[in-house]
Protein backbone atom coordinates (compact mmCIF):
# COMPACT_ATOMS: atom_id res chain seq x y z
CA UNK A 1 0.00 0.00 0.00
CA UNK A 2 2.88 2.42 0.78
CA UNK A 3 4.14 1.74 -2.89
CA UNK A 4 0.88 2.76 -4.49
CA UNK A 5 0.88 6.10 -2.47
CA UNK A 6 4.38 7.06 -3.07
CA UNK A 7 3.49 6.39 -6.89
CA UNK A 8 0.11 7.97 -6.80
CA UNK A 9 2.22 11.24 -5.30
CA UNK A 10 4.87 10.88 -8.00
CA UNK A 11 2.32 11.02 -10.48
CA UNK A 12 0.31 13.79 -9.21
CA UNK A 13 3.25 16.35 -8.42
CA UNK A 14 4.35 15.34 -11.94
CA UNK A 15 0.96 16.70 -13.41
CA UNK A 16 0.56 19.76 -11.36
CA UNK A 17 4.02 20.58 -12.52
CA UNK A 18 2.78 19.96 -16.29
CA UNK A 19 -0.18 22.29 -15.49
CA UNK A 20 1.33 24.87 -14.51
CA UNK A 21 4.33 24.92 -16.85
CA UNK A 22 0.87 25.01 -19.43
CA UNK A 23 -0.23 27.42 -18.31
CA UNK A 24 2.73 30.22 -17.53
CA UNK A 25 3.55 29.68 -21.23
CA UNK A 26 0.22 30.32 -22.26
CA UNK A 27 -0.15 33.19 -20.68
CA UNK A 28 3.54 34.79 -21.55
CA UNK A 29 2.20 34.05 -25.08
CA UNK A 30 -0.70 36.24 -24.49
CA UNK A 31 1.62 39.24 -22.62
CA UNK A 32 4.10 38.85 -25.45
CA UNK A 33 1.73 39.56 -28.12
CA UNK A 34 0.53 42.59 -26.64
CA UNK A 35 4.13 43.95 -26.27
CA UNK A 36 4.22 46.37 -29.19
CA UNK A 37 2.75 49.88 -29.23
CA UNK A 38 -1.13 49.66 -30.31
CA UNK A 39 -3.66 52.03 -31.04
CA UNK A 40 -7.30 51.86 -29.82
CA UNK A 41 -10.02 51.19 -30.71
CA UNK A 42 -9.16 49.04 -33.63
CA UNK A 43 -11.44 50.25 -35.98
CA UNK A 44 -13.20 53.02 -36.93
CA UNK A 45 -15.67 53.84 -40.29
CA UNK A 46 -14.51 55.52 -43.17
CA UNK A 47 -15.10 59.55 -42.76
CA UNK A 48 -15.79 58.83 -39.33
CA UNK A 49 -15.54 62.37 -37.54
CA UNK A 50 -15.36 64.13 -34.07
CA UNK A 51 -13.16 60.84 -32.51
CA UNK A 52 -10.21 60.04 -30.20
CA UNK A 53 -7.37 57.39 -31.40
CA UNK A 54 -5.58 56.23 -28.17
CA UNK A 55 -1.77 55.09 -28.73
CA UNK A 56 -0.44 52.36 -25.75
CA UNK A 57 2.56 52.52 -25.12
CA UNK A 58 4.44 49.58 -23.00
CA UNK A 59 7.83 49.62 -21.61
CA UNK A 60 9.71 46.46 -22.85
CA UNK A 61 12.92 47.38 -20.95
CA UNK A 62 14.12 46.10 -17.61
CA UNK A 63 16.65 48.20 -16.76
CA UNK A 64 15.71 51.31 -18.65
CA UNK A 65 12.55 53.91 -18.88
CA UNK A 66 11.16 55.04 -22.07
CA UNK A 67 11.39 58.87 -22.37
CA UNK A 68 10.36 59.56 -25.67
CA UNK A 69 8.05 58.77 -28.02
CA UNK A 70 7.24 59.82 -31.78
CA UNK A 71 4.06 58.75 -33.72
CA UNK A 72 3.89 59.35 -37.34
CA UNK A 73 0.85 59.58 -38.83
CA UNK A 74 -0.06 59.50 -43.23
CA UNK A 75 -0.01 61.81 -44.80
CA UNK A 76 -1.25 60.24 -48.27
CA UNK A 77 -4.55 60.08 -46.31
CA UNK A 78 -4.59 62.62 -43.29
CA UNK A 79 -6.07 62.37 -40.30
CA UNK A 80 -7.82 66.35 -40.44
CA UNK A 81 -8.44 68.45 -36.98
CA UNK A 82 -5.57 66.40 -35.12
CA UNK A 83 -5.40 67.65 -31.49
CA UNK A 84 -3.19 66.46 -28.78
CA UNK A 85 -4.82 65.81 -25.10
CA UNK A 86 -2.29 67.51 -22.33
CA UNK A 87 -0.55 64.62 -20.45
CA UNK A 88 1.01 64.36 -17.11
CA UNK A 89 4.66 64.85 -17.36
CA UNK A 90 4.97 64.59 -21.00
CA UNK A 91 5.03 67.57 -23.87
CA UNK A 92 3.98 67.30 -27.19
CA UNK A 93 5.67 68.61 -30.21
CA UNK A 94 2.94 68.27 -33.36
CA UNK A 95 4.51 68.86 -36.75
CA UNK A 96 2.22 69.71 -39.31
CA UNK A 97 3.31 68.92 -43.07
CA UNK A 98 1.58 70.20 -46.67
CA UNK A 99 -0.28 68.17 -48.38
CA UNK A 100 0.58 66.33 -52.23
CA UNK A 101 -3.02 66.47 -52.40
CA UNK A 102 -5.27 69.10 -50.82
CA UNK A 103 -8.70 67.76 -48.48
CA UNK A 104 -11.79 69.09 -49.71
CA UNK A 105 -14.21 69.55 -46.60
CA UNK A 106 -17.35 71.66 -46.22
CA UNK A 107 -15.41 73.81 -44.47
CA UNK A 108 -12.96 74.78 -47.60
CA UNK A 109 -10.56 72.87 -48.68
CA UNK A 110 -6.85 71.71 -46.06
CA UNK A 111 -3.38 71.94 -47.57
CA UNK A 112 -1.58 71.10 -44.45
CA UNK A 113 -2.16 68.03 -41.88
CA UNK A 114 -0.31 66.97 -38.47
CA UNK A 115 2.52 64.26 -39.96
CA UNK A 116 4.03 63.51 -36.54
CA UNK A 117 3.63 64.31 -33.19
CA UNK A 118 6.24 63.42 -30.33
CA UNK A 119 6.21 63.50 -26.10
CA UNK A 120 9.43 64.17 -24.63
CA UNK A 121 9.82 64.66 -20.82
CA UNK A 122 7.79 62.14 -19.48
CA UNK A 123 9.25 58.40 -18.26
CA UNK A 124 7.64 55.13 -18.66
CA UNK A 125 9.22 52.64 -15.90
CA UNK A 126 9.82 48.94 -16.03
CA UNK A 127 6.43 46.74 -16.49
CA UNK A 128 4.27 50.13 -16.83
CA UNK A 129 2.43 51.88 -20.05
CA UNK A 130 1.08 55.20 -21.12
CA UNK A 131 -1.77 55.85 -22.98
CA UNK A 132 -1.34 59.12 -25.28
CA UNK A 133 -4.81 60.33 -26.14
CA UNK A 134 -5.15 62.23 -29.65
CA UNK A 135 -8.83 63.60 -31.12
CA UNK A 136 -9.65 63.81 -34.59
CA UNK A 137 -11.73 66.34 -36.54
CA UNK A 138 -12.65 63.33 -39.46
CA UNK A 139 -10.65 60.22 -40.78
CA UNK A 140 -10.13 59.70 -44.34
CA UNK A 141 -13.02 58.24 -46.35
CA UNK A 142 -10.90 56.33 -48.88
CA UNK A 143 -8.43 53.35 -47.78
CA UNK A 144 -8.84 50.53 -45.76
CA UNK A 145 -6.40 51.15 -42.90
CA UNK A 146 -4.23 53.60 -41.54
CA UNK A 147 -0.72 52.81 -40.30
CA UNK A 148 0.76 55.04 -37.54
CA UNK A 149 4.61 54.23 -37.58
CA UNK A 150 6.06 54.84 -34.16
CA UNK A 151 9.21 55.06 -32.80
CA UNK A 152 10.20 54.44 -28.80
CA UNK A 153 12.92 55.70 -26.85
CA UNK A 154 14.46 54.28 -23.85
CA UNK A 155 16.82 56.03 -21.70
CA UNK A 156 19.88 53.64 -22.20
CA UNK A 157 19.60 55.37 -25.63
CA UNK A 158 18.13 52.39 -27.52
CA UNK A 159 15.13 52.83 -29.97
CA UNK A 160 12.13 50.64 -30.57
CA UNK A 161 10.93 51.13 -34.62
CA UNK A 162 7.44 49.98 -34.46
CA UNK A 163 7.43 50.48 -38.10
CA UNK A 164 6.46 47.01 -40.11
CA UNK A 165 2.63 47.09 -41.89
CA UNK A 166 0.51 44.10 -42.04
CA UNK A 167 1.53 42.24 -44.91
CA UNK A 168 -1.58 39.58 -44.72
CA UNK A 169 0.04 36.94 -43.20
CA UNK A 170 1.73 36.77 -40.14
CA UNK A 171 2.37 39.76 -37.75
CA UNK A 172 5.76 40.94 -38.16
CA UNK A 173 8.24 41.31 -36.15
CA UNK A 174 8.26 44.93 -35.40
CA UNK A 175 4.33 45.71 -36.39
CA UNK A 176 3.29 49.78 -36.77
CA UNK A 177 -0.51 50.60 -34.98
CA UNK A 178 -2.80 50.04 -37.38
CA UNK A 179 -6.51 51.55 -37.52
CA UNK A 180 -8.71 49.51 -39.95
CA UNK A 181 -11.05 51.39 -41.88
CA UNK A 182 -14.57 49.76 -42.45
CA UNK A 183 -17.50 50.75 -44.73
CA UNK A 184 -20.10 52.04 -43.10
CA UNK A 185 -23.73 49.92 -42.91
CA UNK A 186 -26.90 50.83 -44.98
CA UNK A 187 -28.45 54.06 -43.68
CA UNK A 188 -25.38 54.93 -41.22
CA UNK A 189 -23.16 58.19 -41.34
CA UNK A 190 -20.55 58.38 -40.18
CA UNK A 191 -20.43 62.13 -39.62
CA UNK A 192 -23.72 62.23 -37.39
CA UNK A 193 -22.31 59.62 -35.27
CA UNK A 194 -22.75 60.64 -31.60
CA UNK A 195 -19.32 60.91 -29.43
CA UNK A 196 -21.09 58.54 -26.86
CA UNK A 197 -21.27 55.99 -30.00
CA UNK A 198 -17.61 56.24 -30.66
CA UNK A 199 -16.56 55.54 -27.05
CA UNK A 200 -18.60 52.20 -27.15
CA UNK A 201 -17.02 51.48 -30.19
CA UNK A 202 -13.45 52.10 -28.26
CA UNK A 203 -15.00 50.00 -25.33
CA UNK A 204 -15.99 47.14 -27.38
CA UNK A 205 -12.82 47.05 -29.18
CA UNK A 206 -10.96 46.55 -25.87
CA UNK A 207 -13.55 44.10 -24.63
CA UNK A 208 -12.69 42.05 -27.50
CA UNK A 209 -8.65 42.30 -26.68
CA UNK A 210 -9.37 41.67 -22.96
CA UNK A 211 -11.68 38.44 -23.98
CA UNK A 212 -8.53 37.22 -26.19
CA UNK A 213 -6.32 36.83 -23.02
CA UNK A 214 -8.75 35.28 -21.29
CA UNK A 215 -9.54 32.79 -23.74
CA UNK A 216 -5.80 32.18 -23.91
CA UNK A 217 -6.32 31.92 -20.26
CA UNK A 218 -8.57 29.43 -20.15
CA UNK A 219 -7.06 27.39 -22.88
CA UNK A 220 -3.84 26.73 -20.19
CA UNK A 221 -6.67 25.73 -17.48
CA UNK A 222 -8.18 23.36 -19.96
CA UNK A 223 -5.05 22.19 -20.95
CA UNK A 224 -4.05 21.65 -16.84
CA UNK A 225 -7.31 20.16 -16.51
CA UNK A 226 -7.16 17.22 -18.98
CA UNK A 227 -3.27 16.14 -17.68
CA UNK A 228 -4.95 15.97 -13.99
CA UNK A 229 -7.22 13.50 -15.80
CA UNK A 230 -4.63 11.54 -17.82
CA UNK A 231 -2.66 11.59 -14.68
CA UNK A 232 -5.62 9.98 -12.72
CA UNK A 233 -6.28 7.32 -15.59
CA UNK A 234 -2.58 6.24 -15.05
CA UNK A 235 -3.07 5.92 -11.35
CA UNK A 236 -6.13 3.12 -11.96
CA UNK A 237 -4.85 2.08 -14.66
CA UNK A 238 -1.88 1.13 -12.89
CA UNK A 239 -3.48 -0.33 -9.66
CA UNK A 240 -5.53 -2.12 -11.58
CA UNK A 241 -2.44 -4.02 -13.54
CA UNK A 242 -1.00 -4.61 -9.73
CA UNK A 243 -4.45 -6.57 -8.64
Amino acid sequence: MSINRSATRIVLRRAAAVTALTAAGVLAAAGAASAHVTVHPESYEKGATDGVLTFRVPNEEDSASTTKVQVYLPTDHPVLGVMVHPQDGWTPKVTTTKLKTPVKTDDGTITEAVSAITWTGGKIGAGQYEDFDVAFGQLPENGDQLVFKTLQTYSDGNVARWIEAPTGGDEPENPAPVLKLTAGTAGDDASAAPATEKKSTAAAATDASDSTARGLGIAGLVVGVLGLAAAGFAIVRSRATRS
